[in-house]
């Protein structure tokens, strides 16, 4: 099996901290336009798509800023994030995705995101 390696995409997104935090922290939010159904057990996840199921725990959070889970199957050096960065000056929003992909994957894995984020944004109607 090839090595993973670390990538990061980032999107411009019109919407609050606020309410974008609990889009990627809160199951009903997750649930919205990340995965068909969402539930959450002591910081497990357990994300359902197409009637299969994946498993991640929660390993960081900082309220209204950042969701950092691991793939309870997966190797534990790798995880997914979702940060929220706010400029400073300009108080634009962006959403920063940190993931692992194997070369041969890497390509999927970015249209995965960028499909996901894009149906985010229609849910936010941002």
């Amino acid at each position: 099996m090839s090595e993973k390696k670390k990538f990061n995409i980032e999107y411009e997104i019109k919407s609050s901290p606020r309410i974008l935090y609990s889009f990627l922290n809160e199951p009903n939010g997750l649930t919205q336009w990340f995965a068909d159904d969402v539930s959450v057990r002591d910081q497990v996840y357990t994300f359902t798509w197409d009637d299969e199921q994946q498993t991640a725990k929660l390993i960081a959070v900082k309220e209204n800023k950042l969701v950092r889970f691991r793939w309870v199957d997966d190797d534990p050096s790798y995880y997914f994030e979702m940060e929220i960065i706010q400029d400073e000056l300009t108080s634009d929003v962006a959403l920063s995705i940190t993931d692992f992909a194997t070369d041969d994957t890497l390509a999927e894995r970015k249209l995965i995101w960028d499909n996901q984020i894009k149906y985010l944004i229609s849910t936010l109607g941002a």
